[in-house]
């Protein structure tokens, strides 16, 4: 590679939203394109310590909106795009209990609106499910039967693998050291292997997208790192749970899925931290077991087989931050996806290239996405 080329965008991180962005790019005839990734694999971070679902349910507008436009590509991909199903639809099954559920229920028009299969269930119906659930724990569930487990493995690879024959490049273990600006325009970065400019620089830096705009000065979009921490652990001997939904109970903060021939679950933890790469730690685990043997204590594992930790990343509003910077002219933004950042890419890799390409999209209303929109905060 040249390291002195000019190309039409460089996309910094090479996560699912840089990987979803190059890949629609590509689809619209910008194949000049250099994603940059300071690891040296795709998705180290946030995309490959997911809990890997799609969910269309959200209690941030924009982002449910988000999801509903995602899911029919997750389940539908276009002909040719992957060797492997995306989704895998076991479903979704989400507890509430008093106003939150109050909240559930008004919501289910919008979701059917929106296109989603959603059903009430009674705390029995909810039981019938999973089997180890304790009713007396919730006042009603949402059903999400099409939604389920992603193979993030495979859209990530498969938005790669389109992306790159088209002529996009990828280089691993090249951390970004600088952002070039030239009379108050992004003209480009400086990198450990030397210096590439673009018409575009796009920050999908997940965790440190924050850190790489603070290489050009100060910003008005805040972003905040929250560590997210999962285990696993082998079901009840003679309990069969594959075929379980992920359940979530978001009265009590904890959910759990099957994964790999046993059981994932997690505290819903958001723990402030600055980007790192992350750990969980033993208090948390602890919390993790502690709701677990309170909402489903059939469920308490003998020992954890595993356990790690990401970092989701938001915004004040939580809602994604999408757009042109409008402090630094030629600065992309592509970031505070907020840990959904898998079951949305196929919206906003759409959305993001239509403003790159077009200056404007069709799609939706963007306003909500803009990181103008902290301007005056």
């Amino acid at each position: 590679m040249n390291r002195a080329s000019q190309f039409d965008a460089i996309i910094i991180g090479c996560g699912i939203a840089g990987a979803s962005l190059a890949y629609f790019l590509a689809k619209r005839g910008m194949t000049d394109i250099l994603i940059l990734e300071r690891e040296d694999q795709p998705a180290y971070h946030s995309t490959g310590r997911s809990a890997a679902v799609l969910v269309e349910m959200d209690l941030i507008p924009t982002v449910l909106r988000l999801k509903l436009m995602s899911a029919g590509f997750l389940r539908n991909p276009p002909e040719g795009f992957c060797e492997n199903p995306i989704l895998h639809q076991n479903g979704i099954l989400v507890l509430f209990q008093g106003e939150l559920w109050e909240q559930a229920r008004r919501a289910v028009p919008v979701l059917k609106q929106g296109g989603a299969d959603v059903g009430l269930l009674s705390p029995s119906e909810a039981v019938s499910l999973v089997p180890v659930l304790l009713p007396e724990n919730s006042s009603g569930a949402l059903h999400l039967p099409m939604d389920g487990h992603l193979d993030v493995h495979e859209l990530l690879w498969s938005y790669l693998r389109h992306a790159r024959r088209a002529g996009a490049r990828l280089s691993l273990g090249e951390e970004v050291k600088g952002i070039i600006v030239e009379q108050g325009k992004c003209v480009g970065l400086t990198a450990e292997h030397g210096e590439y400019r673009a018409g575009r620089v796009v920050n999908a830096a997940g965790a440190w997208a924050g850190k790489i705009r603070a290489m050009a000065g100060s910003s008005s979009v805040s972003l905040t790192p929250k560590r997210r921490t999962i285990i696993t652990f082998d079901p009840p001997e003679g309990l069969e749970v594959s075929d379980w939904p992920l359940t979530a109970d978001l009265s009590h903060d904890l959910y759990f899925s099957p994964e790999s021939g046993g059981l994932m679950a997690s505290p819903m933890d958001e723990a402030p931290m600055a980007p790192c790469d992350a750990r969980p730690d033993e208090l948390t685990i602890a919390l993790t077991i502690e709701r677990l043997k309170q909402l489903a204590p059939r469920l308490v594992p003998k020992a954890v087989t595993n356990k790690w930790a990401g970092l989701r990343t938001f915004a004040p509003d939580q809602a994604l931050v999408v757009g042109e910077d409008p402090e630094l002219k030629g600065f992309f933004w592509l970031a505070g996806q907020g840990g959904c950042g898998i079951e949305t890419s196929p919206a906003v890799g759409r959305i993001a290239s239509d403003l790159i390409l077009d200056g404007r999209t069709d799609r939706m209303d963007v306003g909500p996405l803009s990181p103008g929109r902290f301007m005056d905060i």
